[in-house]
């Protein structure tokens, strides 16, 4: 018999399943292993792309910029998220119900932790870029202190929103506030964590415009006083593909779960979010492989350094032998300012 206002903590992690009505399989179905043979597959792809990533930023010299130190941070944050995909892929079909409530709050708690860094820091990468575009610097003279306090930032609410559900926003002592998709977290929970990613991504969407106007107008003035070169078109069309993939990349890959996250948490009796929950988690993931490759492999500097670092894994050359590398002209697309001559590429954007 089940009473309202009790507590639970010794249950089993059945129970919650049981009393939130999603099932727990006890063999493995083909649908279990067809979303741990993907998310193994992504996992590894994300650990091996954001580390790369990692790796370049900390051998370029280049690179020791602000804009810079957001994207290792991204890609940090990235790679927690492919260890914490990689750990849920591990104890997840069969597996779940043999979990103890401590380590299921735990497998919840780094997902909810990394995913939320790497929105936190994708905002942080607009809000950065647009302080740049502004000041009309292709980088950002934000001092070393306040990117270190912005990154230590990201990851206290980052931490927070992943700890609080293990020690506070739980429904272990309210049964009838449980979600469906995850049984033990209050749907309150989810409900607050989809419309924090959607808050973000609205800032973001605000940010960016605000660049793109910008800098189109800027592009404007440029050609009253010259003649009407195609480059500068060239530049506007360039910059709004890039605006296009960073905000069509999140809106594909993190719209569908927050919207099943957001009916879950409002308690949609009617919405079926258990047959698609897994999938759209997985799509959620993939968005940390792509964050590698928009933000990181559109910069020409970063191709050329991934390049370099891919050369000498493969052809391991001895630690004796010098090699010299020189990074070469950028090739993206810049913008002259006629105020002081400064350029903008888009692919930092």
């Amino acid at each position: 018999m089940v009473t309202m206002g009790q507590c639970y903590y010794n249950e089993s992690v059945g129970f919650f399943y049981n009393n939130s009505g999603k099932e727990l399989s006890s063999h493995w179905r083909p649908k279990d292993v067809v979303v741990v043979a993907l998310g193994l597959t992504v996992s590894v792809l994300v650990l091996l792309t954001n580390l790369l990533v990692i790796a370049a930023i900390a051998s370029n010299r280049r690179f020791h910029q602000p804009i810079y130190y957001l994207l290792g941070n991204l890609a940090a944050a990235d790679l927690f998220a492919g260890v914490a995909y990689l750990f849920l892929m591990f104890h997840t079909g069969p597996r779940t119900a043999r979990l103890s409530l401590r380590c299921w709050f735990l497998r919840q708690g780094l997902l909810d932790t990394s995913l939320t860094a790497s929105v936190a820091t994708l905002l942080a990468i607009a809000v950065e870029r647009h302080r740049s575009v502004m000041a009309v610097q292709l980088h950002s003279s934000l001092p070393r202190g306040r990117v270190v306090m912005l990154i230590v930032g990201v990851w206290v609410a980052a931490l927070g929103l992943g700890l609080l559900p293990a020690h506070f926003w739980h429904c272990l002592c309210a049964l009838d506030r449980c979600s469906r998709m995850a049984p033990l977290l209050s749907r309150s929970y989810l409900a607050v964590w989809a419309l924090s990613s959607l808050l973000v991504f609205l800032l973001m969407v605000a940010v960016y415009t605000r660049i793109f106007f910008y800098v189109r107008r800027r592009v404007q003035r440029m050609a009253e006083h010259v003649s009407c070169h195609p480059r500068y078109h060239e530049t506007t069309l360039s910059l709004v593909k890039t605006v296009v993939i960073i905000l069509g990349a999140f809106v594909v890959c993190w719209t569908p779960g927050q919207v099943v996250l957001l009916l879950d948490g409002l308690d949609c009796k009617s919405c079926n979010v258990l047959a698609v929950e897994k999938y759209f988690l997985l799509l959620a993931e993939v968005n940390s492989l792509v964050n590698a490759v928009v933000y990181s492999c559109r910069d020409a500097e970063m191709r050329r350094t991934f390049r370099h670092l891919l050369c000498c894994l493969c052809l391991r050359r001895s630690t004796h032998k010098s090699v010299r590398y020189m990074p070469s002209t950028q090739t993206g697309t810049r913008i002259m300012l006629p105020e002081n001559g400064h350029s903008l590429m888009d692919s930092t954007l």
